[in-house]
């Protein structure tokens, strides 16, 4: 996510908060709608209803993070109508966030912004560029899982898959796999991806999924001729990123995501453990 779009998004959704008498931020439902992107009442009344569940199952009073209010709106010929509403605390609206699709940008947003205790912007972007490499790994997980079983259905051998992945890296990268990680001082039984910067764990994904495809529909059966797939895909990928400037194998490591990975779930379960209440 690109930091204007953070930056926005923060913006946006600080110009939401209220406060109670006592200091503790809130969400009115009917605006966090409108923030998450949902257009309609009765589908965003739904996942705030699963977050009610998740709040309950995690030990909290559902009164103290989601409070019914009424609203009376405007309506034609000078009428007016009431319409249910929700005071909700930061953690009810983390919860809200946690039952929605991940894929919606604001709702990726929104899923870190309210993890995280403090409002300032470096924090939220930290967070957010953290997540992003966690998905960014997943994707790569099922892609090369998917892209393993693939071979193994096709020619029957399941060591072809490690043989063609590190084919793969030193298409991308210029060195083979071993050697990648001798460069970035990686431990030679842990996997090179898990050190990797997020674009270039993309950059694999994307090679791997193109892999997929065209041995799908091509129907490619035969070790080699899939190795050497996977190669061209790969030399295509990096030679877009040196035409943009970026050499993949010059990149610093990052943070091992195991690491990450922990440090992430230990935010999310201290604010889950401490939420401040309405009530």
């Amino acid at each position: 996510m690109k930091k204007e779009i953070i930056k926005h998004l923060t913006q946006d959704f600080e110009s939401y908060a209220n406060q109670t008498r006592n200091s503790i931020e809130f969400w009115f439902a009917r605006d966090l709608q409108h923030l998450l992107g949902y257009t309609e009442w009765r589908n965003f009344s739904k996942v705030i209803n699963k977050a009610k569940t998740t709040c309950e199952t995690a030990g909290h009073l559902i009164v103290d993070h989601f409070v019914d209010v009424n609203k009376t709106i405007a309506m034609p010929k000078d009428a007016s109508k009431e319409i249910l509403d929700f005071m909700l605390t930061r953690f009810a609206c983390y919860l809200i966030a946690q039952n929605g699709d991940p894929k919606k940008e604001q709702i990726a947003f929104a899923q870190n912004y309210f993890a995280v205790q403090t409002r300032k912007f470096e924090i939220i972007e930290r967070r957010i560029k953290d997540w992003e490499r966690l998905q960014a790994r997943q994707k790569l997980t099922f892609s090369e899982k998917e892209l393993s079983e693939l071979i193994f259905e096709q020619t029957g051998n399941d060591r072809d898959f490690s043989i063609i992945r590190s084919k793969g890296d030193q298409a991308l990268f210029g060195f083979t796999t071993g050697q990648m990680k001798q460069k970035l001082n990686i431990k030679p039984n842990r996997p090179l991806a898990d050190f990797l910067p997020t674009i270039t764990i993309k950059a694999k994904d994307f090679a791997t999924e193109i892999t997929i495809f065209n041995v799908n529909d091509k129907d490619i059966h035969q070790g080699d001729q899939i190795a050497w797939e996977h190669i061209t895909n790969n030399k295509s990928v990096r030679k877009l990123l040196l035409e943009r400037g970026i050499r993949p194998e010059e990149l610093p490591s990052e943070e091992d995501v195991k690491k990450l990975k922990r440090r992430v779930i230990s935010e999310d379960k201290k604010f889950v453990k401490n939420p401040d209440k309405l009530n």
